[in-house]
């Protein structure tokens, strides 16, 4: 996706600065990596005892993921890829519902590992990127500019 001062989004504003840009670019950059991400995690050596929702999973690229961890990350790719095409709002929007849903997750993963509750296969790598994550959309989100009633016209 490819983004330039003076594209219209579906409401046919047109993005007038980067931050525009860079949430549209940054949500499909996201939302790409989260369905690829999603896919693979269905294929590949399955734990013995893996469960399609529980607290043993397979790695991909060094994290675990098991079926459920696999939909939420389709259903984020969705999010993000919807977001970024729909225009500025919908992306920061989604940058932001992601970003702060991915703190929230990180942080409490750390309490739930090992759990019951835990039926995503989570680990602390999984903290980790989910931190990551979760600020740097956040960050993203709230970098643009403020929209004056003159925008929203």
């Amino acid at each position: 996706m490819a983004y330039r001062v003076g594209d219209s989004d579906a409401g046919g504003r047109v993005d007038s600065d980067s931050s525009d840009r860079l949430n549209r670019m940054v949500a499909g950059i996201f939302g790409a990596v989260y369905l690829l991400v999603g896919l693979l995690g269905f294929f590949g050596d399955k734990a013995a005892g893996e469960k399609f929702a529980g607290k043993l999973g397979h790695p991909v690229f060094g994290f675990q993921v098991n079926g459920v961890h696999n939909i939420v990350h389709l259903l984020v790719a969705a999010v993000l890829l919807a977001a970024a095409a729909a225009g500025y709002r919908a992306a920061r929007q989604g940058n932001l519902t992601v970003g702060v849903f991915y703190l929230a997750l990180g942080v409490l993963g750390f309490f739930i590992k090992g759990t019951a509750i835990n039926i995503f296969a989570l680990n602390t790598a999984d903290h980790f990127l989910h931190l990551v994550s979760g600020a740097l959309l956040t960050a993203v989100a709230l970098s643009g500019r403020k929209r004056t009633a003159v925008d929203r016209v």
